[in-house]
């Protein structure tokens, strides 16, 4: 039995095998499509989940995950562990954080002989995934929930993401900018490029003329963040695996890489963002 277990949500966006190799629990967000309701990557996959969102996009709604949803998730994992850390995506983008809070107040009485610890990532994406895995690395070597909080923290000052939008249609959807401001943008062929603000929410930085230049964005980025020295990043995209795969060589070519994988956005963030939609979250090594 672990003293700390680790558990997030599914924009985490961290592969089956991290999930498996390093104990993480997580909670999987939902959707609506026809009205059926999906759990993101539980009866679906991401691929699977664009696919349902280019058929019908309109049909295609977020749900919210309840403080009961949360509590059950307390009540599996409390049963292999002294100690829990939810890390949630940024409280600016979701109500993740506060159901999870809610879901400990809930627990208190019922399981008072656990500990949890809820931490408001101030991201989203892989850039929260890495955030994750700095704690689970460090529960794994049998840290309390104090150093495995400590390491999340820690991780939080450190890390970087920017993604590049291929279509702004979407983002209406967000709740951020009005749905003729999208449609406006869409057809002027606008493609943003996004970043997350230190109080955990998206900014915007700028815009691209097209994918080639959009990558650039991105790069040029990584460049200035990460220097020549050894980094830990992750290629992040939506529908678009090509791209991505493409993405992974160059940065393989031009940067010092300890780690580096591919991963799909959770389909929950595809939902205003939209198909096509590439993105990095990096970090340098301390």
């Amino acid at each position: 039995m672990r003293k700390v277990a680790v558990v997030t949500d599914s924009i985490a966006c961290l592969t089956r095998g991290q999930v498996e190799e390093h104990g993480i629990t997580v909670m999987p967000l939902n959707f609506y499509h026809g009205g059926k309701l999906y759990h993101d990557w539980v009866d679906v996959t991401p691929s699977e989940a664009y696919e349902l969102f280019l058929q019908d996009p309109e049909s295609f709604k977020t749900s919210s995950i309840s403080p009961g949803d949360v509590l059950e998730t307390y009540r599996k994992v409390s049963e292999q562990t002294e100690s829990i850390l939810c890390i949630t995506l940024s409280s600016g983008l979701s109500a993740v954080y506060n159901a999870a809070l809610d879901a400990r107040e809930m627990l208190k009485e019922e399981l008072p002989g656990v500990s949890i610890e809820v931490l408001d990532s101030l991201n989203c994406t892989a850039a929260e995934g890495f955030i994750v895995l700095a704690a689970a690395r460090v529960a794994a070597e049998g840290g309390s929930l104090a150093e495995v909080t400590a390491a999340a923290r820690d991780m939080m000052k450190r890390i970087g993401f920017i993604i590049f939008l291929d279509t702004i249609r979407h983002v209406y959807r967000s709740g951020r900018i009005p749905k003729i401001a999208s449609q406006v943008g869409s057809a002027l062929n606008v493609k943003p490029v996004l970043t997350m603000s230190s109080s955990g929410v998206l900014r915007f930085i700028g815009v691209a003329r097209n994918q080639k230049s959009g990558v650039e964005r991105l790069l040029k980025t990584m460049r200035e963040k990460l220097g020549t020295g050894p980094a830990h990043i992750a290629v992040m995209h939506a529908y678009a695996p090509e791209e991505a795969e493409k993405l992974r060589e160059r940065i393989a070519s031009e940067f010092c890489c300890a780690e580096l994988w591919i991963t799909e956005f959770s389909p929950l963030m595809g939902y205003a963002c939209g198909t096509g939609t590439l993105g990095v979250a990096f970090y340098h090594e301390a």
